[in-house]
């Protein structure tokens, strides 16, 4: 039988013990292992793997003995409680040993549970499951999640009390993560809640959300933005240090003001242009690029999207010769007065 995606999410959440099995595909390896996981743990406990109750075995193996899932799925344990055989990447090559074992299937045996990536319709592993009377098939594809799957998400992790502009931030954020790293922020999240009763906070997630590859920019970048041109001199001389190149801190710098100028044009406002932005901006940093892209304004930002560009001509010019840092601060400073005359 085919499970529809919403009756899927409930099935994960509480799967049934007296199923003959469960077939879980989709072309993203990660989702689909994320639900397998969900459910095994849902049906077997935490404890499966200490007390035998739950065989694996990759799909190629059952090319060299396909008696090996049936055998599995026979067996009886030495502990009391459900027991699962679990099939890993199948494929029609797998296909004889896993239609036998599901119909051969009876009461008391161990369920069948099998992942595959993307099979179509006329997969003889597909067509079975949905057709057996006592087995599920699910196919999970690369839609966002649902707002029930995460609160779903967030009631495992323990995070209850969500207000609404939170909860769409974390929306937001899902998706634009991988599923394995939006789960794995919520439970940082988790933790950073932990013994903290106030609600979650964008500022929260700010704090645990993955760190941006221009993060160590951000310090010039706000400086410029914000018209402190007398700062850019120290804080120039510790990039360079780092080894940061000047082209990369051009690119860096008219992405921002890109995001800026976005934000600043769009017709229902800044705010909801900065609402807009993917990936999405939270807490601090978001309240702080939108007060810079209300107070430069659209026209001033086209300026400096300008001269950015026009600074990156030049370092990119082969006749081009003077220092290529000196070239990128200069531009920063003419950013940084231009922004304070207003």
């Amino acid at each position: 039988m085919k499970l529809s995606p919403r009756d899927a999410l409930r099935y994960f959440a509480k799967p049934e013990a007296q199923r003959a099995g469960l077939l879980i595909y989709g072309a993203d390896a990660m989702r689909v292992a994320l639900r397998r996981q969900e459910m095994l743990a849902a049906l077997l406990g935490p404890t499966a793997d200490a007390e035998m109750r739950l065989t694996r075995m990759p799909a190629g193996d059952l090319r060299k003995d396909p008696a090996a899932l049936m055998d599995a799925v026979k067996a009886q344990g030495f502990f009391p409680g459900p027991r699962a055989a679990f099939v890993e990447d199948a494929n029609d090559t797998a296909a004889d040993a896993i239609l036998a074992a599901l119909s051969d299937w009876r009461p008391g045996d161990a369920q069948i549970i099998v992942t595959a990536g993307a099979l179509k319709a006329t997969s003889r592993i597909r067509k079975a499951f949905e057709s057996h009377p006592n087995a599920y098939a699910v196919g999970i594809y690369d839609d966002p999640p649902s707002r029930e799957e995460i609160e779903a998400t967030l009631a495992r992790a323990g995070l209850r009390d969500v207000p609404g502009p939170v909860m769409a931030d974390l929306t937001a954020l899902a998706r634009d993560l991988d599923p394995g790293d939006f789960r794995q922020t919520i439970e940082k999240l988790a933790l950073y809640k932990l013994g903290d009763t106030t609600p979650l906070h964008a500022a929260d997630i700010a704090a645990c959300a993955p760190a941006s590859t221009e993060a160590d920019l951000d310090d010039i970048l706000n400086i410029v933005a914000e018209g402190r041109s007398a700062e850019i001199g120290p804080v120039m001389r510790r990039l360079k240090a780092q080894g940061t190149q000047p082209v990369g801190l051009c690119i860096g710098a008219t992405r921002h003001f890109r995001a800026l100028y976005t934000a600043a044009s769009d017709p229902g406002g800044a705010a909801q242009g900065i609402a807009r932005m993917r990936p999405p901006i939270f807490g601090p940093r978001r309240d702080r690029m939108l007060r810079q892209a209300q107070g430069w304004g659209a026209e001033r930002l086209q300026q400096a999207l300008t001269i950015l560009t026009d600074t990156d001509l030049t370092l990119r010019s082969a006749a081009q010769r003077a220092p290529e840092m000196a070239l990128v601060e200069r531009a920063l400073i003419r950013l940084a007065m231009l922004a304070g005359a207003r």
